[in-house]
């Protein structure tokens, strides 16, 4: 009889324990947060809690189709921001001039990534600004820059810009008023230069910057001089994700150089071994051949 009380209570036992087991991971998983959900947090942490707190009625009438802003089961963040944009509750404008801190993350190859990504701000007018920090790991790579602004950049002008350039904003996060960060898609991306065609010329004129030509139906490039320069030539070679293929460089005053193109050349940079203002009457470049 003793026995058999002992061995009912112990079969009781183990199935609590069984049950318990079962039982205790599925109260461990956490419900996903609902496209609704998800939606308000972006919009509280792009216009920050107290201005959120102050206008939440009025968002929630603007937001109330949300499937609207919702794209491939992520919150479509340029949407949004331009919805708040057009409905004055975006404020991106400071007192006085603050120091701005924009950060851009992308998985595309870094070199290639800042280019675009430089060329688009001083398209946007935005010419000093200045590197912080650059990392990459497993996320991707990290871009940090800093300038002094009146104002914070507009996300849906920038957005309008990188489109222009095969890239999209994937999304924003608004650490302070001063503080971006950017998810840069950059898998279409391209440098937004006319491309120079076999048999044809193109004079360089006068640049603070390097000259950057796509040539990637061309075969070879034959560069002059202008008259009134000292030019000891720097060019380099890309491919069309600015992949380093080739650098020319020649210690020695130039007056004319052919060069044949690298397999794989889409881009080229042509620069002076020691200063931009050793070509500042410009140079000029034929195209030959097709590639």
């Amino acid at each position: 009889m003793v026995k058999s009380l002992l061995l009912f209570l112990l079969l009781n036992l183990s199935c609590v324990y069984a049950e318990t087991y079962i039982l205790e991971p599925q109260e461990l998983i956490e419900e996903k947060p609902s496209h609704e959900e998800n939606l308000s947090q972006k919009i509280q942490q792009l216009l920050g809690e107290n201005a959120y707190a102050r206008h939440v009625k009025f968002i929630n009438i603007i937001f109330a189709d949300t499937a609207e802003y919702i794209t491939n089961e992520r919150v479509d963040v340029a949407k949004v921001i331009a919805t708040l944009k057009d409905n004055g509750l975006l404020d991106l404008f400071f007192k006085k001039p603050q120091e701005l801190h924009l950060t851009f993350q992308s998985s595309g190859y870094p070199l290639f990534f800042v280019k675009i990504m430089s060329d688009t701000l001083q398209a946007m007018g935005y010419y000093r600004f200045i590197t912080d920090k650059a990392k990459q790991d497993e996320s991707g790579f990290f871009w940090t820059i800093r300038l002094t602004s009146e104002y914070a950049i507009d996300p849906v002008l920038l957005k309008k810009a990188l489109q222009k350039r095969g890239c999209d904003i994937v999304d924003i996060d608004r650490i302070t008023q001063t503080d971006w960060s950017y998810h840069i898609d950059i898998k279409k991306a391209y440098l937004m230069l006319e491309e120079l065609r076999p048999y044809t010329e193109r004079v360089l004129r006068k640049s603070l910057y390097e000259h950057w030509l796509n040539v990637k139906s061309t075969k070879s490039l034959v560069l002059w001089s202008l008259k009134g320069n000292n030019w000891y030539p720097y060019v380099s070679f890309y491919d069309k994700e600015l992949h380093l293929l080739k650098v020319y460089k020649r210690d020695k005053r130039t007056k004319k150089i052919t060069l044949e193109l690298p397999e794989d050349t889409t881009y080229v940079k042509i620069a002076d071994l020691y200063s931009l203002k050793n070509i500042k009457q410009g140079l000029r470049v034929q195209a030959k051949g097709t590639r």
